[in-house]
């Protein structure tokens, strides 16, 4: 088993130190009702990511995978919840529990560093991957994650690959957690956005190189008998940048959240979490010299979006652009199993013949 999960791991993380593409873009956005909603996509370009969804019932034991075996930290699901896992059902990548707390992983390569791994000590240790199980386990809100973060020590089962992590609640908290030099660290998320690398707090730093966009369109101007004038709608935000690069999804990311009109509920909310990110999907071949990409519909292999108010996750794959949902308020955590289904029955997208 220890082997198996380790094979697993490694073909995870070493395809994310292999260069090809593995991005992710979150943002967030209030209704006018006050429903809180958090949306994200999850990009990989080398193959297709085995993903499945879960649902976890109380009381769920959960025993962290090191290095070294099965035998890191044990914690149990004081809270139920369900999600989105990559390759191993424990490897939850996003997820919402019932008390109103959502959770994810988006890779950070290059600036994050784990502590030393102490086989000794295995059992103070938490997998990256593990990592949001376990806060949607143990945690109702963003500030008891951010109190209990310390006290863990994080590590990768193989490679040198990082994450980090967004997590988000009821009362519209957000905040990011990064593991920089072997130390923990927490920021607010004033921004409701998260991408890869560079680390937070540039991403923040880097927005002030676009403090003259804005939305709607430039006025025309007069230049000694020359009228200059834009060539049409959305001028205000000529030069956001369009590239698929992390510090310039998380530019448009801000802008797009930012001059997204408000809607009334949580549920047109969602809807239109999911139009702006379609902007993200990520063509399969861009990565990839002439001729080698891929035999896949899209980079981007699924995207999720959690009504964190309402209790619902919802998401669509690149095989099927369908909304499907999980109303975590229907769901009896109490008796429940540990469902682990994959996201797609059949991997081709349905269509609609118009007779």
């Amino acid at each position: 088993m220890k082997r198996k999960v380790l094979f697993l791991g490694a073909i995870l993380i070493g395809s994310l130190c292999a260069g090809r593409l593995s991005a992710c873009t979150g943002i967030s956005l209030k209704a006018l009702d006050g429903s809180i909603v958090v949306a994200r996509t999850i990009e990989w370009g080398e193959s297709e990511l085995e993903s499945r969804y879960v649902i976890v019932p109380r009381g769920t034991s959960f025993v962290s995978y090191t290095p070294s075996g099965m035998n890191g930290l044990k914690f149990s699901s004081r809270y139920g919840f369900a999600g989105i896992s990559l390759v191993q059902k424990e490897f939850v990548a996003e997820g919402l529990n019932e008390a109103g707390l959502s959770a994810g992983l988006f890779y950070f390569p290059a600036y994050g560093r784990y502590p030393a791994f102490d086989s000794l000590k295995a059992g103070e240790y938490l997998a990256d991957l593990q990592v949001v199980p376990w806060m949607l386990s143990c945690f109702a809100t963003v500030e008891e994650v951010k109190a209990a973060i310390g006290s863990v020590k994080i590590t990768a089962l193989q490679g040198s690959a990082t994450v980090h992590w967004r997590v988000a609640d009821a009362t519209g908290a957000q905040a990011v957690v990064e593991v920089i030099d072997g130390q923990v660290r927490v920021y607010d998320n004033p921004a409701g956005v998260l991408t890869n690398a560079p680390g937070f707090e540039w991403q923040l730093t880097n927005l002030n190189n676009y403090v003259n966009l804005y939305p709607g369109s430039a006025s025309a101007k007069a230049y000694d008998g020359l009228l200059v004038h834009p060539f049409g709608a959305g001028s205000g935000l000529l030069g956001l940048p369009g590239d698929v690069t992390p510090p310039s999804r998380f530019v448009r990311a801000f802008f797009y959240k930012q001059t997204a009109p408000r809607r009334a509920n949580g549920w047109e909310t969602v809807k239109q979490c999911f139009h702006i990110l379609n902007n993200f999907d990520i063509p399969i071949g861009i990565e990839f010299e002439a001729g080698k990409a891929p035999e896949l519909p899209s980079a981007t292999q699924w995207t999720a979006v959690a009504d964190i108010t309402g209790r619902k996750f919802y998401f669509k794959t690149m095989y099927n652009s369908r909304i499907r949902c999980m109303d975590l308020g229907k769901m009896n955590f109490e008796k429940t199993g540990f469902v682990v289904e994959p996201l797609d029955k059949e991997k081709e997208e349905p269509v609609e013949y118009i007779k």
